[in-house]
């Protein structure tokens, strides 16, 4: 195997959905430095044209968003591509919600703000669990 094929199976390719940009900018720049490929999309609508052009083996997707609900973009996903692991973001106060998007098929579900360690174990965790 060629050795730039072995680098890049060693990142995961990840699709960050969340409305606040300055948020997707810094936690971009922090998860490319963990060898996590991200691929920006700051809507609902945006994330699922990403979507049909290329696939993750991971997304990262805020329940509010301004153009769509997490959770309905949540279920188009699982539709689109069931083998994708999806980790919900939530703000403080909407656990509820994102134990809703745990009944529809998302992995796993954080409150905003998050710890980047965490987030990045749970990032590793689902992408194992998806290979």
């Amino acid at each position: 195997m060629p050795e730039n094929e072995t680098n890049q199976a060693n990142y995961i390719k990840l699709l960050l959905v969340d409305d606040e940009e300055d948020y997707v900018y810094v936690l971009t720049n922090r998860l490319q430095k963990r060898k996590i490929e991200v691929t920006k999309a700051y809507s609902g609508s945006e994330a699922i044209q990403v979507l049909r052009k290329q696939d993750f083996d991971v997304a990262v997707l805020d329940l509010k968003m301004e153009d769509m609900d997490g959770i309905e973009v949540l279920k188009i996903f699982k539709k689109m591509y069931p083998e994708m692991a999806v980790i919900m973001l939530t703000g403080h106060g909407s656990e509820q919600a994102a134990l809703e998007g745990i009944k529809f098929g998302a992995f796993d579900y954080l409150t905003k703000p998050c710890e980047l360690d965490e987030l990045v174990k749970k990032i590793k965790d689902a992408a194992q669990q998806r290979g």
